[in-house]
């Protein structure tokens, strides 16, 4: 694959991402308190509930940020993003996969692990497949570069 098409794919992962953080955002954030109890299992919790919206805020934020994310060239950058969101979503699925052993065990659970386990090993194939080299980075020589040598 050359770079035009890493970087399609990339492009494509971001806007997959922001898809789905901006329809899972909307979702958590306008969730009904009746969706709330039904997938608690404890029944209904307000500090849950707001835990839930104050996350699909979070989401809905990503999702602008990934949105406009795919029209930046800056290949330092789109690594930066790749590494912040591969480590966030392994985090995300490792408390998750904690709650399943330790606490309610859900299919729900599974999901979400899977779900997020998927998207971080994509972000980490991009940042660190081929040595890293997927994303790639072009620099030209400036009068500042030439000063530090």
């Amino acid at each position: 694959m050359g770079t035009v098409d890493q970087r399609k794919n990339i492009d494509n992962l971001f806007l997959a991402d922001a898809s789905l953080s901006m329809a899972f955002g909307l979702l958590s954030l306008l969730a009904p308190h009746g969706l709330v109890t039904y997938v608690s299992e404890l029944g209904y919790s307000h500090g849950a509930h707001e835990a839930l919206r104050l996350y699909g805020c979070l989401r809905i934020a990503v999702a602008w940020i990934l949105f406009n994310v795919r029209h930046v060239d800056d290949g330092r950058f789109r690594r930066s993003i790749c590494e912040a969101l591969g480590f966030c979503y392994v985090l995300q699925a490792l408390v998750v996969l904690r709650a399943q052993f330790t606490d309610q065990h859900t299919l729900l659970n599974w999901f979400a692990i899977f779900a997020l386990s998927t998207l971080s090993f994509s972000y980490m194939f991009f940042r660190f497949g081929k040595g890293g080299d997927l994303i790639k980075i072009y620099e030209l020589p400036t009068a500042s570069a030439r000063g530090i040598r």
